[in-house]
């Protein structure tokens, strides 16, 4: 870099600094996660009214604004539904360091839900990827699990 035609010499100092925040993600929430380290499977929530099953769960059906009480299992299996290959390097807001790329996001309809549910796909290679393939979830081992959606490793395509 140079200022007024002189070189500088520029001094570039990389740290860690933690930004510790909170945030509640209510009882549903709470409930959708907790099933997922205590039991590794999926609840959703279905609307009394129209039937719809979404995932995670909610307090409100969007189309018919009733509240919202009865969960459900759901499968861990699913269709894809959209998927994207990212080539963009970025810092991931879970881990604070910066993601490995390429990956796959995926929009993943579970079984048994209305709605879609966004994760990440393990395959890199979107030429092996279709959309309306079947997917599984694959999550980390009990001992790992810390109660969030990185206890959701990705989904593994089926043959």
């Amino acid at each position: 870099m140079e200022k007024n035609g002189t070189p500088v010499e520029r001094l570039e100092i990389t740290f860690k600094h933690p930004m510790p925040y909170e945030w509640s993600i209510g009882r549903y929430g709470s409930r959708f996660f907790q099933e997922i380290r205590e039991k590794r499977r999926f609840i959703g929530i279905r609307c009394d009214g129209c039937g719809s099953v979404y995932v995670p769960p909610r307090r409100v059906c969007g189309p018919c604004f009733r509240e919202l009480t009865e969960l459900v299992p759901l499968s861990d299996t699913g269709v894809l539904t959209a998927f994207s290959v990212v080539n963009y390097p970025f810092i991931d807001p879970a881990t604070g360091e910066l993601r490995p790329i390429p990956y796959t996001y995926g929009y993943i309809r579970l079984d048994g839900a209305d709605n879609i549910f966004s994760h990440l796909i393990n395959e890199k290679d979107w030429h092996k990827i279709k959309v309306g393939m079947r997917v599984r979830a694959v999550f980390k081992n009990p001992e790992e699990m810390e109660g969030n959606i990185q206890d959701i490793k990705y989904f593994d395509l089926l043959p």
